[in-house]
């Protein structure tokens, strides 16, 4: 049988939208008719988890219907945070055969955090995808800037994680792991500050071998669908928990440039989200 793709979105900085990354992946790829399974190892906040319990319970309320991704042990993640991280591990593993036997792709949220199992999910990955902010703080995370030339010096903590990753991952299975940094949540307007970043970006995936891609900007419409569960990709004439306006529609194409970047273009043209 096919092994499933793993796709871990992760960062080591709380804030920077991996949840809000890997919710709308997920249900890209689940309107493309993908069997995705969702592993959520934020063990405090659980907001992935939390997402598909709104999205089960408003599909529910409102007979109506979309994919949900598939079921697994480690759904309540929150066990997690009260046991070692051997029993931590061994869960985690437990979990990881399961779904990806049961799917696809699996798809893994990692905390803003450097703990066992988020090691562990990066080992495993086929895609690691790290979304940033547009900000010198959320790249501290990635590289060290010298700070009166505001010059790269060097790598960070972790491009670390993910070299170290890559580097046991070709010797253990001689695979290459794709990274991809998304620039996420960009200001509508440019900068003297989004210039000196974007350089430091461009050099610093010269040197640790990333790709850079486009992420999400900060749209309200993206906060108004997390408390049912839904995305953009799910809005339908059957679902539509809010108002529509142009700015779905923007949100829908953004959505696509996401897939695209992430190499996954092949899942970004489903009815749901083709539908304008």
């Amino acid at each position: 049988m096919p092994q499933a793709s793993v796709i871990v979105v992760g960062n080591e900085k709380g804030g920077a939208g991996k949840s809000t990354i890997a919710i709308h992946t997920a249900t890209a790829l689940m309107h493309a008719d993908a069997r995705v399974a969702v592993l959520d190892l934020d063990v405090r906040q659980q907001s992935t988890a939390h997402f598909f319990a709104h999205r089960r319970a408003w599909l529910d309320a409102n007979g109506a219907t979309a994919p949900m991704p598939v079921e697994h042990p480690l759904s309540d993640g929150a066990v997690l945070a009260k046991v070692t991280d051997e029993e931590a591990l061994a869960r985690f593993e437990e979990a990881f055969a399961y779904a990806s036997e049961a799917a696809d792709f699996v798809l893994i949220d990692t905390p803003g955090s450097d703990t066992a199992i988020s090691r562990a999910a990066h080992g495993l990955a086929d895609l690691i995808v790290t979304p940033m902010n547009d900000s010198f703080v959320d790249f501290d995370m990635l590289g060290v800037v010298d700070p009166v030339t505001l010059e790269l010096k060097r790598h960070s903590l972790y491009s670390e994680t993910v070299w170290n990753s890559r580097k046991a991952r070709a010797v253990k299975d001689r695979k290459t792991i794709d990274w991809v940094v998304l620039r996420n949540r960009l200001a509508p307007t440019e900068a003297r500050n989004r210039k000196r970043l974007d350089e430091r970006v461009e050099t610093l995936s010269r040197k640790v071998g990333f790709r850079i891609g486009p992420g999400l900007r900060d749209r309200v419409i993206y906060r108004e669908l997390f408390p049912f569960g839904l995305t953009v990709a799910d809005l339908s004439p059957q679902i539509r928990p809010v108002a529509m306006s142009l700015q779905h529609v923007a949100a829908r194409q953004e959505l696509r440039a996401l897939m695209t970047a992430l190499g996954l273009s092949g899942f970004s043209d489903g009815e749901q989200i083709a539908a304008e």
